[in-house]
C-alpha cells in the first residue's frame, strides 16, 4: 500500500520559504504605492511651469490660477486657486505660487509638501522649486523632481542645489 500526499516537514519548508518571500515583498510593494501616488505631484507642478512661462511671455508678469487657465488635479474648489485628490491639496495662495500636500502618510513621509515659486524679473521667469524633505522621504519618492527648476534652485530642508 502506497500513501500520497505530503509530509508534515515538507509543508512547514514551504510556509518558512513563503514568509521569506512575503517579508522581501511586502516592503517592496508599499514603497512602489507610495511612489505612484506621488507620481501624479509632478505633471500637476509642470503643468503650472509651462502656463506660468507662457502667461509670462505674454503679459510680463506672473498670475493667480484662473489668470493663467491652471486647474489642479483631482476636485476644484471655488475660487479656483484650489484642488484636491484622494492623496493631495493643491494650493495657489498669491500670483506664481504653487503647493502640494500629502494628505495621507507615504511610506514614512507623514506629511510631505513641494512647492514651486515663479517670479518674473528683468524679462524672465526664474522657477524655484522646493520640498519639505526634513525625515529624508520626500526626495527619494520623486528622485527628478528638482529638474522642473528652469531656472532658479531647488531646495529641500536637507541641501539647495542651482539648475
Amino acid at each position: 500500500m502506497k500513501k500520497q500526499g505530503f509530509t508534515l516537514i515538507e509543508l512547514m519548508v514551504v510556509i518558512v520559504i513563503m514568509g521569506i518571500l512575503a517579508a522581501v515583498a511586502v516592503p517592496k510593494l508599499f514603497g512602489m504605492i507610495a511612489k505612484s501616488k506621488a507620481s501624479e505631484v509632478a505633471p500637476a507642478a509642470g503643468t503650472f511651469i509651462k502656463l506660468q512661462e507662457a502667461y509670462a511671455a505674454e503679459k510680463n508678469d506672473v498670475g493667480t490660477w484662473p489668470a493663467i487657465g491652471y486647474k489642479g488635479p483631482g476636485s476644484q474648489a471655488a475660487g479656483g486657486s484650489s484642488s484636491k485628490t484622494g492623496t493631495f491639496g493643491y494650493a495657489g495662495s498669491s500670483a506664481g505660487a504653487w503647493q502640494a500636500t500629502a494628505f495621507v502618510a507615504l511610506n514614512d513621509c507623514v506629511n510631505g509638501t513641494w512647492s514651486v515659486s515663479t517670479q518674473y524679473v528683468n524679462g524672465s521667469i526664474t522657477t524655484s522649486v522646493s520640498t519639505s524633505d526634513e525625515d529624508k522621504c520626500v526626495t527619494p519618492l520623486m528622485p527628478n523632481y528638482c529638474k522642473l527648476a528652469t531656472s532658479g534652485s531647488c531646495t529641500t530642508a536637507a541641501s539647495t542645489t542651482s539648475n
